[in-house]
């Protein structure tokens, strides 16, 4: 993992395995890096990305409050294919979050993503495919679609091969925004309440 901690502390990219699909990360305080991200991906400056971290104690300085809720379903479901919005610390992270109050937290299931944000720290990452194209998951006759990065960890094919499910806990009531490898009625009967964004 030396290698990749040194590419992010160099203000590097690197594209790395989760158990859904491989993402693309980078210093989430690195503002030049960030925008490598957006560049490479073709990815509107309007899409946030989100910070992948090891648990809720990598989580803490992004965030300002974490609802009961959200730490229920950080209890439950993580590590694992749940990303978690909740409001951001106003002095971290804007660039990524696109300046947004709120920040989507992820935490991945996968041994090497996990040893890799242990060895470099949290990551401002987002799925490594160029915008509108289908996430990578693993498949070496898509390697040459990637977009570009200083570095690329690869893995085989990832466990879940789809994309994590999306919850919005700024709201009084959670919103499903996306429904992705946890199904949305998964997390209602953990969470006794959720709504869809439909």
């Amino acid at each position: 993992m030396a290698d990749v901690a040194a590419c992010l502390r160099a203000g590097g990219t690197v594209i790395f395995p989760t158990e859904t699909v491989y993402g693309i990360g980078c210093d989430p305080d690195n503002d030049a890096a960030v925008a490598a991200i957006f560049a490479a991906k073709a990815r509107s400056l309007e899409k946030p990305l989100a910070l992948h971290v090891t648990g809720i104690d990598q989580a803490n300085p992004y965030v300002v409050h974490i609802s009961d809720l959200a730490r229920e379903a950080m209890a439950a479901f993580w590590p694992g294919p749940l990303a978690i919005i909740v409001e951001r610390n106003p002095s971290r992270f804007q660039r990524a979050a696109c300046s947004l109050g709120s920040i989507s937290l992820r935490c991945p299931q996968d041994d090497l993503c996990q040893a890799i944000l242990r060895g470099a720290g949290p990551l401002a990452a987002t799925s490594a495919n160029r915008s509108g194209a289908p996430a990578f998951v693993g498949d070496e006759t898509h390697i040459p679609l990637l977009p570009q990065a200083d570095l690329v960890v690869l893995a085989g094919p990832t466990t879940l091969g789809k994309e994590s499910t999306v919850v919005d806990f700024t709201r009084t009531d959670p919103v499903v925004l996306r429904e992705g490898a946890i199904a949305a009625a998964t997390i209602q009967r953990e969470l006794g309440t959720l709504r869809d964004a439909g």
